[in-house]
């Protein structure tokens, strides 16, 4: 908070006339408009720098010979349920890589909680050391093909809007809603035109595509190949390139970065898990393998920055400068994105600030509410009497799917997998005790040769998502799940081989970062154990069950074409 006395502070130390709070010195100071390098010191006052390109003393000062300064970096779309801890703990693990910034999405747990999943993030927010800004979930449910635990009108988006922390509506995932006028999204586009409107519009191009921008539309993180994201730069929409566990855009976008398109282009990671982040990073890791692209580095730096700022309407950092709020990235090495040390709105990032913080008392404790399944609830029938069946084809990489058909062979027990050609059996339980379906299809790409892997994060409803080569294991599984109020789960010739519990509305745990972690390592071996080829199985596992993602997927009420927008039947 700037207040007159503040800020009058502030001018002073600017001029040299009082020491200011904190003073980097002697730093070599990136700009990452020109790409110049000034060594510099940069004086702090608060939350904001108020001196560089100079001489400063302060109260505090660090040496910083040999080391870069560089703005904090922002993740411009993120769930961080999907991180599968708390806002607390996203914030201690992920501020250490310099992400000083992140908008927010919440949508995983308002499909669980509803409103109540919202206000918990925003509670969340106010006492975080990183700034967590929030775009309010604009699909909830993202379609009516499934069954969510919660859904938000208008009306119930409307008290929240003007929170501080609110930055506009978050990703428009229901494209065909707004290309065909439904009057629900348009009240809720209408009601948002003032603020920022998130976009989400996978393969969306020609007419189809203008449509959905004449709403007003900006952003879109959905993009997977040049030729998609050029045209949407073309039309005025601005390009978040994504890099997380499961979508991966970096290598196909990384052509479309150069001296004109930066300023229009962010960085995010939608989503990335612990173990992730602790193998690679976080907004980081993608810093460092642009500019091991040969990209000018303060393009890249640029776009985690000034160019995210811009694009979200965050007027107050994405600079080093006077003025500029003081989150800043100290770096070891610039071209490796070696960070030393991070400073977030004045405050030198350690442990201490993170113990001091207010916590918020976790919800949704018992948002699971399935019954238990035998066996039999997995066995399927052919289609008409058939046994050529579709088939969900996923690629590792890409939460796109695709479609194949194979001939299965039947028995008593209905359609059988065909373990020979990779294709298991997947299921979608619905959890939430409203209707208990559960949708039934097949899917390749896993390598499953025996055994289960179940999930209660299932974007974006949530149900359980189930895939397997028995329908023992499958069974075995699910109920695994439902004990522990949701996690993952993998089981094998009726033994959980390894579980995470995640209780908080079935998505996140309390535990610190670190353990949760461990547990995935864990979760990763046993799914690998089984036969699964993907690098990350169980946020694949999640993505199947995302009817607004083409082009094949799997609900509890049945298999979906996304391309049709209805069931296959």
């Amino acid at each position: 908070m700037t207040d007159q006395k503040s800020l009058t502070r502030a001018i002073q130390i600017g001029r040299g006339d009082i020491p200011a709070d904190l003073v980097l010195k002697n730093i070599s100071m990136l700009d990452v408009i020109s790409g110049d390098v000034t060594v510099t010191d940069i004086a702090i006052s608060n939350e904001r720098i108020v001196g560089t390109h100079d001489t400063y003393s302060g109260t505090k000062e660090i040496d910083c010979t040999g080391k870069w300064a560089v703005p904090g970096f922002i993740d411009t779309h993120l769930h961080i349920e999907s991180s599968l801890v708390t806002p607390f703990e996203f914030d201690r693990c992920v501020l250490p890589h310099g992400v000083t910034s992140v908008i927010c999405d919440p949508h995983e747990i308002a499909n669980v909680l509803g409103t109540q999943g919202i206000k918990y993030f925003l509670e969340c927010a106010e006492r975080t050391i990183m700034d967590i800004r929030i775009n309010l979930s604009s699909c909830v449910p993202a379609t009516v093909f499934e069954t969510s635990g919660a859904r938000l009108e208008l009306s119930d988006l409307l008290p929240f809007a003007s929170h501080e922390k609110v930055i506009g509506l978050a990703e428009m995932m229901n494209f065909p809603g707004v290309i065909n006028t439904d009057p629900d999204i348009i009240a809720k586009l209408v009601a948002f035109q003032d603020k920022h409107l998130d976009g989400h519009a996978p393969l969306l191009s020609g007419k189809d595509l203008n449509a959905y921008l004449a709403a007003g539309i900006r952003t879109d993180h959905e993009a997977t190949s040049e030729k998609e994201a050029r045209e949407k730069l073309a039309k005025g929409m601005a390009i978040l390139i994504r890099e997380g566990s499961v979508s991966k855009d970096l290598d196909a976008l990384a052509p479309i970065i150069d001296h004109n398109t930066a300023s229009y282009l962010a960085l995010c990671t939608d989503d990335r898990n612990p173990l992730d982040i602790a193998e690679e990073g976080h907004i980081d890791t993608l810093i460092r393998r642009l500019i091991a692209k040969n990209i000018a580095p303060h393009l890249i730096y640029r776009m985690a920055s000034i160019s995210a700022a811009k694009i979200f309407g965050l007027k107050d950092r994405g600079l080093l400068g006077p003025g500029w709020r003081a989150d800043i990235v100290i770096l070891d090495d610039l071209e490796k994105c070696q960070i030393s040390s991070v400073i977030c709105g004045g405050q030198i990032i350690r442990d201490e600030l993170f113990a001091a913080r207010e916590t918020v008392a976790p919800v949704g404790l018992n948002s699971m509410k399935a019954k238990p399944v035998s066996p039999e609830a997995f066995e399927m029938k052919p289609l008409h009497g058939k046994n050529q069946m579709p088939v969900i084809k996923v690629k590792p990489g890409l939460i796109i799917t695709f479609r194949e058909d194979a001939t299965l062979a039947v028995t008593e027990k209905g359609v059988q997998p065909d373990l020979d050609k990779d294709i298991i059996k997947v299921a979608v339980v619905e959890r939430h005790g409203i209707n208990g379906n559960i949708g039934h299809g097949f899917v390749n790409g896993f390598g499953l040769k025996s055994g289960a892997i179940a999930s209660s994060v299932g974007h974006d409803s949530h149900n359980i998502t189930v895939i397997g080569a028995n329908e023992d294991d499958m069974a075995l599984a699910v109920n695994r799940l439902i004990e522990l109020k949701g996690g993952f789960c993998v089981a094998n010739e009726g033994e959980i081989l390894s579980e995470l519990a995640l209780p908080i509305a079935g998505l996140m745990s309390h535990l610190p970062f670190e353990e949760i972690s461990l547990s995935l390592e864990h979760l990763r071996d046993a799914a690998h154990s089984i036969g699964c080829t993907l690098p990350e199985p169980f946020l694949q596992v999640a993505f199947l069950a995302l009817p607004v993602i083409p082009h094949l997927k799997m609900t509890d009420r049945g298999l979906f074409d996304v391309d049709k927008f209805e069931f296959v039947n």
